[in-house]
C-alpha cells in the first residue's frame, strides 16, 4: 500500500513525539541532520547504509562524507545477499568479483546454476543461458525447487519464443537437499580425483595448478577423506546422479558456476563458494574463455557500490589513495555492518540512521528486534523516492528526504547530468533519465549528500562538496584518482557501451597474499535439522522485485492470490500429520528464543525432502539475528530451521 501512494514530493519530518510527518524546508531538514551529527558522542554512534540502486558518484560521495565524519559505519544489501562470495572469492582468487562475461556464457560447454533461480530474479540472463544452449552448451541446474525458468525458455522478444515449444534450459536437474551445495562440489571433486589418477594427466590441468596455484595437495588429501555416506545424505542425491553431472564435467572443455543467494544465505555459505572455486581450478577452469566464476546479483549498481568504497572494512589501500586525495586521514578501525549495525542500535550504541534508497528493516533479519532498534535511534532519515516500511519504524526525530529517479532528468545549471553504475559482469556504463521530475522540489542523491556535508562538516579539508554537485564529470575525476580501474574515467565511459573492469585473475594475476590461487582443504558440513523438523528458506514470488511485491500472484510456481503460503514437500506434509491447504503457524528454533509467523497456508510442492520454502519478507521475523554464515556475517535466510504448528489465528483470503 505504501508503495502504491505514489513519490514522495517534498522533504517531510516528524518531529517527537508527533504521530504525521509534515513537510519541512530543505534548509531546515540539512539543519536538523547536521546537528544531530555534531553532538554525537562519538562518528562511530551515525550510521550511513546504502541500497544497491544507488549510483558511483553519489556512493562514493556518500562514503567519502562518512569517512570525513569519522566512522566507517557504511552497512549496505551486500551485508546480507553476496558478502558471503566476497569474503570466499576474496580468500581464494584475491578478488571478489566474478571473471566472466556475457560472450563466456554464450560459449561455455558446461554452465552451472547454483542457488539460483533467473525466471524470478535474473529474467535477462535466461536469453543469456538461450544462447549458450544454441551454442551447444550444456547447463546444469541445482536448486532445492524445480522452478520453471530453469527448465525452458521462451524468448518475448523472438520468433522462436512466441510458436512453438521455447528453448529447454536446464540438461540436468539437481534436485539437492537445503545446505547441500558444498557436499555436491566435494563429491564432484572427489571423482575427478578419482579419474586423474585412473588416467594420470588427462583429467585436472597440472599446468595451470603448478604455475597459478598453492595448497593443492592439502585440498586433495582432505576432500579423500570425506565419506560417500556423508555426501550423500547431504545432498539427498543418489550416486549416480552426481556421477551424470561427473560426466558432463568430463565432456566439457570449459565450465563457468553461477550462483546466488541459496549459497550464500547458509552457515558455511564461504565455504560453499571455496569449494566451487576448488572445482574449478582443477580443470584450469579460471581465467580463460568460457570458464570462471560468475556469482550473480540483483540491485543495478550493488557490485559498484562496493567498488566505490561502500564497505565496513575497506582496504588500506583504498584509504590511503582517498586520503591522499583529499588531505585527510580517514579512520582506520572497521566499522559495523548490516547485523552488527542492528544490534548497535538496539543496544544504545548507534543512535543515528542514514538510509539511502532500499527498505532497511523490510530487508534485515529478525523482524522485530530490527524494528526495535530503529525505533532506539534519536534520529532515523531516509533518501527515498518512494513511501515504505522503514519510513513508519522511527527514531524519535524521522526525516524523509525525497529524491530523483534513476528516470528523471536532472539539470545543474542549465546542464544534464548523467550517472554511472557496475553491473555483475564488471562493465560501467552511464544512465541518464528522460522524464521531467515529479516535484521541482526533488533533489538528485549527490545534491542531498553534498548539502548534508556542507552542513555538517563545512570547509573542513577543503573538499569542493558544492562543486560537486554542480557537476558530476567533478566526482568522476576524483574516483579515476582513488578507485583502481576507473583511470580516465570520465573519457571512458563516455564511449559506447562505457568499459570493463577485467579482473586480473584472467590474466593468471591473483592479488592474495601469496600471489596464487588458493585451494581450500575441505571439510564435510551440512546442516542438522531435528526430526520434526525443516530447513525454510526465504524467497521471492515472480511478481516481486527485492521486498516489494506488486501483486500476490507467482505463477511459474502455480501459487495465486497468497503470500502467506508454505511450500513443503508431500512426504514431509504426510509426516508430520498436515495436507495441503492447511492453515499453520512457522516457529523458528534459535538459542535465545522462538519466533513465530502465523497463519500460513501449506502448499504440497516439490521442495526437496526436508526443506520449506516460503516468500519474504513476511518470513524475515523467523531468522534470528544471531543466525549467520561463518567468516561473512551474513544473515542464513536460506537456513532457517523450523518447525509447523497448526495456527492459532485462522487467516481469511488466503484462497488461490
Amino acid at each position: 500500500w505504501l508503495n502504491q501512494q505514489g513519490r514522495l514530493t517534498e522533504p517531510m519530518v516528524k518531529w517527537p513525539g508527533a504521530t504525521h510527518y509534515e513537510p519541512i524546508r530543505w534548509e531546515q531538514a540539512f539543519e536538523v541532520l547536521a546537528k544531530e551529527l555534531k553532538q554525537l558522542t562519538s562518528p562511530d554512534e551515525a550510521m550511513f547504509y546504502v541500497s544497491g540502486r544507488l549510483n558511483n558518484e553519489a556512493a562514493f560521495l556518500l562514503q567519502l562524507f562518512s569517512r570525513a565524519f569519522g566512522t566507517n559505519n557504511l552497512p549496505d544489501c551486500s551485508n546480507m545477499c553476496h558478502e558471503s562470495t566476497g569474503w570466499g572469492l576474496g580468500a581464494a582468487l584475491g578478488i571478489g568479483k566474478g571473471s566472466v562475461s556475457l560472450d563466456d556464457i554464450h560459449h561455455s560447454d558446461l554452465i552451472f546454476l547454483v542457488g539460483q533461480n533467473p525466471g524470478t530474479n535474473h529474467p535477462r540472463m535466461l536469453a543469456a543461458l538461450e544462447e549458450t544452449k544454441r551454442n551447444g552448451g550444456e547447463v546444469v541446474a541445482v536448486n532445492t525447487l524445480p522452478e520453471a525458468g530453469l527448465m525452458r525458455f521462451k524468448h518475448p522478444q523472438k520468433a522462436r519464443g512466441v510458436i512453438g515449444n521455447g528453448t529447454q534450459i536446464a540438461d540436468q536437474f539437481v534436485h539437492i537437499r537445503a545446505g547441500g551445495d558444498m557436499a555436491l562440489f566435494q563429491g564432484l571433486n572427489k571423482l575427478l580425483l578419482d579419474a586423474e589418477d585412473a588416467a594420470p594427466g588427462a583429467v585436472l590441468d597440472h599446468a595451470w595448478i603448478n604455475k597459478n596455484s598453492r595448497g593443492f595437495q592439502e585440498f586433495a588429501e582432505s576432500v579423500r577423506k570425506i565419506s560417500w555416506d556423508d555426501i550423500l545424505l547431504a545432498t539427498g542425491l543418489t550416486l549416480d546422479e552426481i556421477k551424470e553431472v561427473h560426466e558432463r564435467v568430463m565432456r566439457s572443455k570449459s565450465a563457468i558456476v553461477c550462483w546466488a543467494m541459496g549459497v550464500t544465505q547458509q552457515k558455511h555459505g564461504v565455504a560453499t563458494i571455496r569449494e566451487i572455486v576448488n572445482f574449478l581450478m582443477l580443470r584450469g577452469n579460471i581465467g580463460r574463455p568460457g570458464a570462471g566464476v560468475c556469482p550473480v546479483r540483483g540491485h543495478s549498481n550493488v557490485q559498484g557500490d562496493r567498488t566505490m568504497g561502500v564497505w565496513e572494512q575497506m582496504s588500506d589501500a583504498f584509504l590511503d589513495a582517498l586520503g591522499r586525495e583529499f588531505g585527510f586521514e580517514p579512520p582506520r578501525h572497521h566499522g559495523y555492518d548490516a547485523v552488527q549495525g542492528i544490534r548497535a542500535m538496539h543496544e544504545g550504541k548507534a543512535k543515528f540512521f542514514l538510509g539511502v534508497a532500499g527498505n532497511f528493516v523490510r530487508a534485515t533479519p529478525d523482524s522485530e528486534y530490527t524494528e526495535q532498534a530503529m525505533r532506539n535511534c534519536s534520529l532515523t532519515a531516509h533518501i527515498s523516492t518512494k513511501l515504505n516500511r522503514s519510513h513508519t519504524v522511527c527514531g524519535d526525530t524521522a526525516l524523509l528526504l525525497p529524491t530523483l529517479g534513476r528516470s528523471d532528468r536532472d539539470m545543474q545549471n542549465g546542464v544534464e547530468q548523467w550517472i554511472t553504475v557496475e553491473d555483475s559482469m564488471s562493465d560501467v556504463h552511464r544512465s541518464h533519465g528522460k522524464l521531467p521530475p515529479a516535484s521541482e522540489h526533488l533533489l538528485s542523491e549527490v545534491a542531498i549528500i553534498s548539502r548534508l556535508a556542507i552542513a555538517t562538516l563545512g570547509d573542513t579539508y577543503g573538499i569542493p562538496w558544492q562543486s560537486f554537485e554542480a557537476d558530476n564529470d567533478r566526482i568522476r575525476d576524483r574516483i579515476s584518482r582513488v578507485v583502481p580501474g576507473f583511470e580516465n574515467f570520465n573519457e571512458r565511459v563516455r564511449q559506447p557501451g562505457g568499459f570493463n573492469l577485467p579482473s586480473p585473475v584472467n590474466n593468471d594475476t591473483f592479488p592474495t597474499p601469496s600471489g596464487k590461487a588458493e585451494f581450500w582443504a575441505s571439510r564435510f558440513e551440512m546442516p542438522h535439522v531435528p526430526a520434526g523438523h525443516l530447513l525454510l528458506q526465504t524467497l521471492r514470488s515472480h511478481d516481486q522485485w527485492n521486498t516489494i511485491w506488486y501483486a500476490s500472484n507467482d505463477r511459474y510456481r502455480g501459487i495465486h492470490n497468497a503470500r502467506r503460503v508454505v511450500m513443503v514437500n508431500p512426504a514431509d506434509l504426510e509426516q508430520f500429520g498436515f495436507r495441503d491447504g492447511d492453515m499453520v503457524d512457522l516457529v523458528s528454533v534459535w538459542t535465545d528464543k522462538e519466533r513465530r509467523a502465523e497463519s500460513f497456508r501449506v502448499v504440497a510442492y516439490p521442495t526437496s525432502p526436508g526443506s520449506a520454502a516460503a516468500y519474504y519478507p513476511e518470513t524475515n521475523v523467523l531468522v534470528p539475528l544471531d543466525s549467520v554464515a561463518d567468516i561473512s556475517n551474513c544473515p542464513t535466510s536460506k537456513g532457517v530451521l523450523i518447525r509447523l504448528e497448526p495456527s492459532r489465528i485462522p487467516a481469511p483470503g488466503l484462497a488461490g
